[in-house]
């Protein structure tokens, strides 16, 4: 019975030792300096609309990638290609930098190029590559830049 004893003070007091030193690793957030988009409430809804629809698009894109569906690739990556950026509102798309731009605009162009390799070359791993190659731009666009909020009258 000691033994038992003995055995979980030690385990107790390693784990809280394990933890102190855990926290003592921890550090404060550093700032954020990433460009801001200053929007509207409707247009950061309608920016992380967009960004929703691309995820959602994705996660299908890898289901259908993991049963080498390609007709379902294609299906799901066709409507978020080129033609969706065509449904922004031109003030909206006037208020997005360029660098955001560089991102964005052809983030669409590898959804229509997915949507057509998919039903022509039918190679899941080339797609897949498309895809990785794909979020790599959403994650450098998410490290980029930042919305904030504004009312009409702080824009300008």
């Amino acid at each position: 019975m000691k033994r038992l004893v003995l055995a979980t003070t030690l385990c107790l007091g390693i784990g809280h030792a394990a933890a102190a030193d855990l926290h003592a690793h921890h550090h404060a957030p550093a700032p954020d300096n990433r460009a801001v988009l200053k929007l509207t409430p409707d247009e950061r809804a309608m920016l992380l609309e967009e960004m929703h629809l691309f995820l959602a698009g994705v996660g299908k894109i890898t289901g259908a990638l993991a049963r080498s569906d390609m007709a379902t690739v294609a299906a799901t990556a066709r409507p978020l290609g080129p033609q969706m950026a065509q449904t922004m509102p031109a003030s909206l798309r006037a208020k997005l930098p360029m660098e955001f731009r560089q991102i964005a605009g052809p983030l669409h162009a590898d959804f229509g190029q997915i949507a057509l390799d998919a039903e022509t070359m039918k190679d899941v791993s080339h797609t897949l590559t498309q895809v990785s190659t794909m979020l790599q731009k959403c994650s450098s666009c998410h490290a980029a830049f930042q919305i904030r909020v504004v009312d009409t009258a702080e824009q300008h």
